[in-house]
């Protein structure tokens, strides 16, 4: 343990980051997840269809592969653009090969990949909300909108806390893919010490704890969190 201990700032480097990168895909897979989860549920085909698409995709391929397209497919994508856009102008093109700061493809990576889980999340918890209460709501005239912002959307989002930090757990966890991307969170972090010192056994084993100690924390927060949302709800009760 004397070798994990003299690691410990490193690994605690590492571990800020790894939950710098899940607070950051998280927050923004909310949003792309509420987007998407009530597109889901639109009655406009269109919408309906991009927005399964979307989740289909993100859910049903690993986030290893997703993390390959946007940190090596993206920029040929681009670049492919780029010629494309010279040739129309009649312009010489440029032979300066794209590149996708490690940060920001691994928050795109992350934020997709999370949203379309979050998505149907937001999408369950919308429909768990009790079908009466909607048509009471359309019966006292408010619009669909107005029903959907102070009816359905308060309760659902209360309802989708639990599932939520279990998002958050199992993305703190799949941040360790990124390490293959050279993104230096705690998984990567314990790679280059491991590589410096020779001792993978004790210098992962470090990283591990520190993971069990990070994922039981918030999954203690999620239980207190929902305790406390069903006492309030005794309680107006």
């Amino acid at each position: 343990m004397g070798l994990v201990i003299q690691s410990l700032p490193y690994l605690l480097l590492g571990a800020v980051q790894t939950l710098k990168i899940t607070l950051v895909a998280v927050s923004l897979g909310c949003i792309l997840g509420l987007v998407a989860g009530m597109g889901r549920l639109s009655r406009r085909r269109l919408t309906s269809f991009l927005a399964t698409c979307y989740v289909d995709f993100f859910r049903g391929t690993p986030l290893l592969v997703q993390i390959f397209i946007v940190y090596y497919g993206f920029p040929q994508l681009l670049d492919e653009g780029q010629k494309f856009l010279m040739a129309s102008l009649g312009m010489p093109q440029l032979l300066q090969t794209t590149h996708i700061p490690v940060f920001v493809a691994a928050t795109l990576a992350t934020s997709l990949n999370s949203g379309a889980y979050v998505a149907e999340i937001f999408r369950a918890g919308i429909q768990s909300i009790e079908r009466g209460q909607i048509e009471a709501a359309r019966s006292l005239g408010m619009t669909e909108g107005q029903t959907m912002r102070y009816i359905v959307l308060p309760q659902a989002f209360k309802r989708v806390i639990p599932p939520l930090g279990n998002e958050f757990i199992a993305m703190l966890k799949d941040t360790s893919l990124l390490s293959v991307i050279g993104y230096v969170e705690l998984t990567r972090q314990g790679q280059l010490i491991s590589g410096a010192t020779f001792k993978p056994l004790q210098i992962y084993f470090g990283v591990a704890l520190i993971y069990l100690i990070m994922t039981f924390t918030i999954s203690r927060l999620v239980d207190y969190l929902e305790r406390r949302l069903k006492t309030g709800d005794l309680d107006r009760s």
